[in-house]
């Protein structure tokens, strides 16, 4: 073993003592570690930072920024309400979401499908008041198993194919992997809807961000019916229905400045009518979004509507300098003056019983304001108001929600046919939502968790310098040895075991390069069909369930889950162990020596 290598093996065991220890951020001690190795001269200074612009790094940051444009166009919303019921339990629900995901990932890219659903499964763990940590991880680890069972599913099954057409003359066909790799993920998402969840730390659940808004009151807030609406000439009552979906409570509607309770449920709604709601910002803005009614009557939304930049959700405290103290948003001349929108009001849950723009606001009152994006502070600073902590509010396009699926869709077509490459199709789709105004261009930088780049973009360097200093063909070398004299079935065991390891490490593109030569020449030495041993490789490659570190996948629900580096091999260690037992057997029987 050479010098580089002492090193590199030892700084990796250093990093991976304090990831578990888990008293440094992550980050820190990845980061520490790639500066460590560049003083040592193990990673070349010319390839310190290359980590940071590695395709695996910039997709992790693309698809945060994807998501939170989905979520922001109401594709979120969409499933949501269609396919996902928040009073389900929790291991119906990672039942329900482990099977929509592990079947979008065998047709599309595994990190594209997570893409797709994270956010949808956040949404309903904040409906259901649970910490989304606990269906995060099994939702990743199911959209992973996912990708095993088609040619496009995972890039090992792409890189193990085109190995295979060097070695062999002939690549794997599409459905090859759907043999051993379905019987594999069939066993493993039992394993993670029934048991697996259940091994997730309940710690998860104060580690998570807490709304520094949570102790408040329900708004009660007015959205009003817009010309042309499906619901004009429909009874109030059938909006109970989507209403209760959106954890929304409807009191009555205003028609022609005087409020209506009791017999309102039973009225017709006609276009100009405003419903009155409780509900918090979150809610109010998913039940907008699902029954597509205006933030304000046909004068101010068009004070709205004439807004370039957008327009964002603030909260405010009505303070005793407050220019609103004692008087109404009307009166102040909010709409026409600022371009802005009182959405609701809390008042310690008193009742309110004035229309809400001419309601006199008392000191105390916390408003939920709809204002231009680029005055926001203006507009605040005008109003003599305190804002309140943000908590990330946002306003759903919409209008605009099947712009951002066809955006979507078309960037996961095009990657998963080879037409583009995935960082290039993610980032067009970030393009186009900018140029859109799905997500401000102010906004963008926000939705990266830039702890996990970090992480990420440190420990790729380090990968690779293990690889280039041939500690990875050691590794090859002392299997070949380990195995020889063993059956046929206990190599491919070691082979599995070994693969996974490395994956757990590294991540799944690099350990499939470096594993597939060496299952071919164990086939070789030992006379059999590689094929079983190609397969061998593409499963455990992709079964990298250990780590955040492993798979794109485990990187992306690391800080929206509020998980730490030690909580993936409570669920993950006795996963590879079943994919193991599962796929051995069926490897031997679909794929004969």
């Amino acid at each position: 073993m050479t010098q580089d290598q002492i090193i590199l093996f030892s700084l990796f065991g250093a990093v991976f003592a304090l990831l578990l220890w888990g008293r440094i951020r992550y980050d820190l001690v990845a980061f520490g570690a790639l500066v460590t190795g560049v003083i040592l001269g193990v990673v070349p200074e010319k390839d310190a930072f290359s980590g940071f612009g590695h395709p695996a790094t910039l997709v992790v940051a693309l698809v945060l920024i994807v998501s939170a444009g989905l979520v922001r166009s109401g594709a979120v919303f969409l499933i949501t309400r269609t396919l996902v019921d928040s009073s389900r339990s929790l291991g119906a629900h990672i039942a329900l979401m482990g099977g929509i995901g592990g079947i979008l990932s065998a047709f599309m890219n595994n990190v594209a499908a997570l893409a797709l659903l994270m956010p949808v499964d956040i949404q309903t763990a904040r409906k259901a008041g649970r910490s989304p940590g606990l269906s995060l991880m099994p939702l990743s680890f199911a959209t992973i198993l996912g990708g095993m069972v088609t040619l496009i599913g995972t890039p090992p099954n792409i890189i193990i194919a085109a190995i295979r057409e060097d070695a062999l003359g002939e690549p794997f066909a599409m459905f090859d992997f759907a043999p051993v790799g379905g019987i594999a993920a069939i066993a493993g998402l039992a394993f993670v809807a029934v048991i697996g969840w259940r091994l997730i730390p309940m710690a998860t659940d104060s580690d998570t961000k807490a709304d520094p808004m949570a102790d408040v009151a329900n708004y009660i807030a007015e959205l009003t019916v817009p010309e042309g609406s499906k619901y004009v000439g429909q009874r109030l009552n059938t909006l109970r229905e989507t209403a209760e979906k959106s954890d929304v409570a409807i009191l009555g509607i205003v028609r022609d400045g005087k409020r209506l309770y009791g017999t309102a449920q039973n009225r017709l709604l006609v276009a100009g009518d405003a419903l009155v709601l409780e509900a918090t910002p979150e809610a109010l803005d998913e039940f907008r979004a699902a029954v597509s009614f205006d933030f304000a009557d046909a004068g101010r939304q068009a004070h709205l509507d004439a807004v370039g930049e957008g327009v964002t959700l603030v909260e405010v405290v009505v303070t005793e300098t407050s220019r609103l103290k004692g008087r109404t948003a009307q009166a102040v001349g909010l709409a026409w003056r600022q371009r802005s929108v009182l959405m609701g009001i809390s008042r310690n849950g008193k009742s309110i019983r004035k229309q809400l723009r001419k309601t006199p606001l008392r000191e105390g009152d916390i408003l939920l304001l709809l204002v231009p994006s680029n005055a926001q502070n203006d507009v605040i600073e005008w109003l003599g108001c305190l804002p309140l902590a943000d908590r990330g509010l946002a306003v759903t396009q919409n209008t605009k929600t099947w712009l951002a699926i066809g955006l979507f869709a078309a960037a996961v077509a095009a990657a998963s046919l080879g037409w583009v490459y995935l960082p290039v199709a993610l980032g067009g789709v970030v393009v186009a939502f900018m140029l859109s105004r799905i997500i401000p261009a102010r906004e963008v930088y926000n939705h990266v968790e830039w702890p996990v780049v970090v992480l990420l973009g440190s420990m790729i360097p380090l990968g690779s310098a293990l690889e280039n200093s041939g500690g990875t063909s050691l590794i090859a070398d002392f299997l070949i040895s380990v195995t020889d004299g063993m059956p046929a079935w206990m190599i491919v065991t070691v082979l599995m075991v070994v693969t996974m390891t490395l994956s757990d490490i590294l991540n799944n593109t690099a350990t499939t390069i470096v594993a597939a030569p060496v299952a071919i020449q164990m086939a070789t030495s030992l006379g059999v069909n590689p094929d079983p041993f190609l397969m061998a490789v593409a499963i455990a490659a992709s079964a990298a369930f250990l780590t955040p570190i492993g798979h794109k996948n485990n990187t992306l629900i690391l800080g929206p889950g509020g998980y730490r580096f030690g909580d993936y091999w409570r669920m993950g260690l006795p996963l590879e162990i079943i994919i193991i037992v599962v796929s051995v057997p069926a490897l031997l029987m679909f794929w004969p020596l």
